[in-house]
């Protein structure tokens, strides 16, 4: 059971990984070329990098044959809770003068640990494994 876990948290992170590259380089392409602010850049980039992550993770990490709309009702109810609360975190930050790419990132890394515990004991709890693949 250890090593499952252990595998999990390796796919979670890589899948991660490239839902970070997704939220920073759409952050960037917002933030950068088009001038927004802080907070419609991080909302968009984030929302993005949300359905990535979930699909890939449901599908490959947890594989899942779980209700995907019920599923993703639960990752809604704690984005409901992580989205305003660190956009309205990074936003009162930024304005203190700290560069928005220090926010971003740390923010994602807060994201990146609190999602993985989020769909590892609540999302998929019970329900992992029980995707069935094609011979």
């Amino acid at each position: 059971m250890k090593k499952q876990s252990f595998w999990q948290f390796l796919k979670f992170t890589f899948f991660s990984l490239s839902a970070g590259l997704i939220q920073a380089g759409s952050f960037a392409l917002l933030n950068e070329t088009m001038s927004w602010s802080y907070w419609p850049s991080y909302l968009i980039a984030l929302t993005l990098s949300v359905v990535w992550n979930f699909t890939l993770n449901r599908r490959f990490t947890f594989q899942s044959a779980a209700n995907v709309p019920v599923a993703m009702l639960k990752v809604f109810g704690f984005y409901l809770v992580f989205t305003p609360l660190s956009t309205w975190l990074g936003q009162l930050v930024e304005n203190q003068g700290i560069n928005e790419y220090i926010i971003l990132f740390t923010t994602m890394l807060a994201n990146f640990i609190l999602e993985f515990l989020f769909c590892k004991f609540v999302v998929f709890r019970g329900q992992e494994n029980t995707r069935q693949t094609k011979a």
